[in-house]
């Protein structure tokens, strides 16, 4: 049996125990309320979804509960812009480095010249992405995306949460700030409540475990779909997709992430964490309550749990 087959028939036994020796840990975390219908989440869920090329999955949990890709999303707008874009113009709007600030500051865009967000996946710098995405209008953008995210996905069903997009867009003063200074900064193209609003629009759609599942699994592939065939994303663009999500997709325990679990991810404050384990393996988490840095408080526990017993770590 090959270590892949061990590894499958490892969590096939155990992974239903896994995820409740990590769930208690929901009771030391809280549901995200800065954006008011996030608050409406069930707190002591948990749900894992694993995801292998031929197709096989493994589940355990809350794994069906619904939540919006938060943060998640900007992997994925950063790899179409990219692709509509190119490196030179991606990354003269935004840098490559981590910022060792919290995800919605923008201290350094003031501090730091030449005034471009570290990253693009902090929100400033997410912000500047989604004015590179092709489209002539914020509706054509954002359709391009949710065409884009449901492709990778393989589910034409993935749609927004339209309460969710409405309760970001009214209390996003942070993020509107943010916008306005990137603007004066000559970072932003474009309107700046146009290009907001196709940010608000792709951090609000709908997904469940099993769909962070086969869009890891593209990722994990380099870009193609191990189940299908099909190449949906440049393998470079991948390559740079997930080096970003090593150094900077835990938000501020990105370094104690790649410590302690090894692998390429990206949390949301819905609490869900996109995973994979490169050539293996997609990976989707779902667990609402959130630590002090903003991730699933239980979802990392479980993570460190399965990588640290099957030593998964990259590194």
């Amino acid at each position: 049996m090959s270590d892949i087959d061990k590894d499958f028939t490892i969590v096939q036994e155990r992974l239903e125990d896994w995820v409740k020796t990590s769930l208690p840990c929901s009771a030391n975390g809280r549901v995200a309320a800065y954006i008011p219908e996030l608050s409406k989440a069930p707190s002591d869920a948990l749900g894992i979804y694993i995801l292998d090329k031929q197709g096989q999955a493994l589940s355990a949990g809350d794994c069906g509960l619904q939540f919006t890709m938060q943060s998640i999303s900007k992997v994925f707008t950063l790899i179409l812009a990219l692709m509509d874009k190119g490196e030179k113009a991606v990354f003269s709007k935004v840098g490559m480095e981590p910022t060792g600030d919290n995800f919605n500051s923008m201290l350094k865009l003031e501090l730091v010249r030449p005034g471009i967000p570290f990253n693009p996946l902090i929100n400033a710098g997410a912000i500047a992405i989604s004015s590179l995405i092709d489209g002539v209008s914020p509706a054509e953008k954002s359709a391009r995306v949710l065409s884009f995210f449901r492709s990778l996905a393989s589910n034409d069903s993935l749609d927004y949460d339209e309460d969710v997009y409405r309760s970001e867009s009214e209390t996003a003063n942070l993020n509107r700030s943010m916008g306005y200074l990137l603007k004066d900064n000559g970072v932003l193209e474009g309107d700046v409540d146009e290009v907001l609003d196709v940010y608000f629009r792709h951090c609000s759609i709908n997904v469940n475990c099993a769909d962070l599942s086969r869009m890891a699994l593209v990722l994990a592939f380099d870009g193609a779909d191990p189940i299908t065939g099909e190449r949906l994303i440049p393998r470079r663009y991948v390559q740079i997709a997930k080096t970003f999500m090593t150094t900077c997709g835990m938000y501020n325990a990105s370094g104690e992430f790649a410590i302690q679990v090894g692998l390429p991810a990206k949390s949301g404050v819905s609490g869900g964490i996109l995973t994979m384990v490169p050539g293996r393996y997609g990976i989707g988490v779902v667990g609402p309550a959130l630590n002090a840095k903003g991730n699933s408080i239980a979802g990392v526990q479980l993570l460190e749990t399965i990588a640290q017993e099957l030593d998964w770590s990259l590194f």
